[in-house]
């Protein structure tokens, strides 16, 4: 499968500093999505600043759809109408008097009619469960309320890729489910989402693939294999997931048959071993032989 947005050879370093990235071959997939994970100052912002056009490699090269990306107007326009990042402080991103102008500001500088500003504008704030925010202003909104509009900012683009640095950061439980909600009906529309997080849990939970930033190089791979290597996420500074460690405890102990997938949340392990709660992730239970 041929990705979408790819860096092949890049390397980055900022001014007056070592180099950040080299070498790096790395590309996205259309339909995945992918959780990027590392410790801090392991490359993370830099990585994604590069697939979105924020910085240009200053060795290798960007390519969209396999064209080299080129920095000039015309290009950067079709680059970031394909791909979008929202940051992970939603105060830098969000300026405009209300929600809706904010979330306009970028159609509008398409040139797109007023019709079709309106309809994105429609869209996103559907897609991210504030409509009822249309006309609120920016600065009385909520931290989840501002993460969710940012992101809408950015949907109203219609990117095909959406890269997002921690989005669930500083959000309470609730906060983060409907986050993650918003994400999935966006999957399902058809964009790619890609996440960066320090959580290992919800990359496991949510990802179909991971991308672990190491001093030895990236390691991409399915997210609920690669994520439940110790010595991989040790590597990278990240602390161990749930997850896998409670999914290969009940399969040693004849609990959980051998490709029957584990569960992903306390909850859903609650529900489980709850025989009048059901069986919450539908696990293929095997019972321990009697002694």
């Amino acid at each position: 499968m041929n990705p979408l947005v790819e860096l092949t050879g890049a390397g980055y370093a900022y001014e007056d500093g070592p180099e950040v990235l080299s070498g790096v071959d790395f590309g996205i997939a259309p339909g995945r999505a992918l959780a990027l994970l590392g410790r801090n100052g392991s490359g993370k912002t830099t990585l994604m600043r590069l697939l979105s056009g924020g910085l240009r490699p200053g060795s290798g090269e960007l390519r969209l759809d396999g064209a080299r990306v080129a920095y000039d107007r015309a290009g950067l326009t079709r680059l970031r109408t394909s791909v979008q990042l929202v940051v992970q402080d939603p105060d830098d991103q969000l300026f405009a008097a209300s929600v809706a102008q904010d979330v306009s500001f970028g159609p509008m500088n398409l040139g797109l009619t007023t019709g079709e500003v309106r309809a994105r504008v429609d869209a996103a704030l559907d897609a991210l469960d504030i409509t009822s925010l249309r006309d609120r202003p920016t600065h009385l909104l909520s931290y989840g309320q501002r993460k969710r509009a940012a992101i809408a900012g950015a949907v109203a683009m219609a990117p095909r890729v959406l890269i997002l640095d921690e989005p669930t950061a500083g959000l309470d439980p609730d906060g983060q489910e409907r986050l993650l909600d918003a994400l999935a009906g966006l999957r399902a529309a058809g964009t790619t989402v890609v996440m960066a997080t320090h959580d290992v849990d919800l990359a496991v939970r949510w990802a179909d693939d991971a991308a672990v930033l190491t001093p030895a190089g990236i390691r991409l791979g399915p997210a609920h294999t690669l994520l439940a290597d110790p010595g991989l996420l040790a590597a990278a500074g990240l602390r161990a997931a749930w997850s896998p460690a409670v999914t290969s405890f009940l399969r040693a102990r004849g609990l959980l048959s051998a490709h029957a997938p584990g569960p992903t949340t306390p909850q859903a392990l609650a529900a489980w071993s709850d025989p009048a709660g059901g069986d919450g992730d539908g696990l293929a239970v095997v019972a321990p032989a009697r002694t």
